[in-house]
């Protein structure tokens, strides 16, 4: 099993997307990712947000602290942890569908769980999302993905 297949599956990482997600969008800010590394003492949690126009410092710190006081109260079982809010930076994630279509004409690396034709990893220009499907245009030819087929997307 892949780290992102363990992400997907971890109950605390699916509280923590539920905490901060009504948060996010109180503060017209959208939450691009949420993952956990590491564990016991060493346990990053690591939150990257965006906005139009991209986050500030400011930002980052105002989440912080606010979604630190809600994982505090909302969060017992996990006691000793380090709490990281960024942006998504110019390599920023792609999970949703929106994400897919949003940066349509961007280019891109996909990365498969299981191998297509002998290989996991791709790179081309995002074509969007189209009937259940990511369209990547590589080497005059377009493939197509289901998004269950997807272990990481990426801006390149």
């Amino acid at each position: 099993m892949t780290k992102e297949q363990s992400q997907k599956k971890n109950p605390v990482l699916d509280r923590i997307e539920t905490i901060a997600a009504p948060l996010c969008n109180a503060e017209n800010i959208e939450l691009v990712h949420v993952e956990i590394l590491g564990q016991g003492r060493d346990t990053t949690i690591r939150i990257s947000i965006d906005k139009p126009g991209g986050v500030t410092l400011d930002d980052c710190a105002d989440m912080s602290r606010q979604l630190g006081d809600l994982l505090e109260i909302y969060l017992l079982e996990m006691n000793d942890y380090r709490l990281e809010i960024s942006s998504p930076g110019p390599r920023r994630p792609l999970k949703k569908e929106a994400d897919f279509e949003r940066f349509k004409g961007r280019k891109v690396r996909i990365e498969t769980f299981e191998k297509i034709n002998g290989q996991k990893r791709f790179t081309g220009i995002l074509k969007g999302f189209k009937k259940g499907h990511v369209e990547l245009a590589a080497d005059k030819d377009t493939r197509s993905f289901l998004l269950e087929q997807i272990s990481k997307a990426r801006l390149a």
